[in-house]
This record gives C-alpha cells, structure tokens and sequence, in this order.
C-alpha cells in the first residue's frame, strides 16, 4: 500500500491510498498520537509494512485500518477475531 495522503480529523486518523481509497481509524487507539502537534503529527514517513512517527516513537500497521473501529490491540492478540476481518 502507497500512502499518498494522511490527515486528521474529528478524532480520527486518515489516509488515502495511491488506489484513491480512503481509509480511517480512531485515535482513541493512539494516545501517543492523539498527543502529538501538529509538527510532531506531520513527521510521519512510511515504512514497508505501515506509517512510522519517529519523534514520538509511534508504529501503525497498514493491516490495521482493514479492522475498522475494533480496538488494534485485542485484534493483535486475538487470530479468531482478526481473521474475521
């Protein structure tokens, strides 16, 4: 997945993808994020398997935003519940 575009809105973190598909995930997820500045947020670089912000030291999986609303966490330690999505 290529990123082409990330931003932040409503308590939400957005990207859109080089497919122009637009996808989202709470930040409730992300405290570390949804801490950040504006500077710190916008000092995200792309890594081979999700978005990286090395200034807060904060990792996102592109997987994730295929899981919607469900807590990332639970999903990573849960293969039943992951599989379902």
């Amino acid at each position: 997945m290529r990123v082409v575009r990330l931003w932040f809105d409503d308590g939400r973190l957005f990207i859109e993808t080089a497919k122009k598909e637009v996808l989202s995930q709470p930040l409730r997820f992300y405290p570390r994020l949804a801490a950040a500045t504006d500077a710190q947020r916008a000092g995200w670089k792309q890594s081979y398997g999700g978005l990286h912000w090395a200034s807060i030291d904060e990792d996102i999986s592109f997987e994730s935003f295929r899981w919607g609303d469900d807590d990332p966490a639970r999903l990573w330690h849960n293969p039943t519940a992951r599989a379902a999505h």
